[in-house]
């Protein structure tokens, strides 16, 4: 087979799966995480993060993570606590190494975790 044969049957397809790509990820919200504050834990193996995060069109969010000490937060980082409130949560790591949130009054909690990481979360 000549090469320029073999040379279109290989860029057509790879084309076509790319532009399938670019389209498909324009249909798809994007998500942005906004960092509010960073607390390292006593031990720095950790920081722990409040952000929020919008994808679209998201309600206001608080949310909370563990994130190895340094790095930047994902924007697919899983929280283990997760309010529908854009007030903060007063984040603190207490003298057992225990993390330490204050939820929102009156706020809607999607998600509210015991622990994390084998971290005790305390709410108050």
């Amino acid at each position: 087979m000549p090469p320029a044969i073999l040379l279109a049957l290989t860029i057509g397809p790879a084309l076509a799966i790319g532009m399938t790509l670019w389209f498909v990820n324009d249909l798809l919200p994007e998500c942005i995480v906004s960092e509010h504050q960073r607390l390292t834990a006593p031990d720095s193996q950790f920081d722990l993060v409040t952000f929020s995060r919008a994808c679209g069109a998201t309600e206001a969010n608080i949310q909370a993570a563990l994130v190895p000490q340094g790095e930047e937060i994902p924007f697919d980082a899983a929280s283990f606590v997760s309010v529908a409130s854009n007030a903060g949560l007063e984040p603190a790591w207490n003298a057992n190494g225990d993390i330490e949130l204050t939820l929102p009054q009156g706020a809607e909690i999607y998600r509210q975790d015991d622990s994390v990481a084998g971290i005790s979360v305390i709410y108050r």
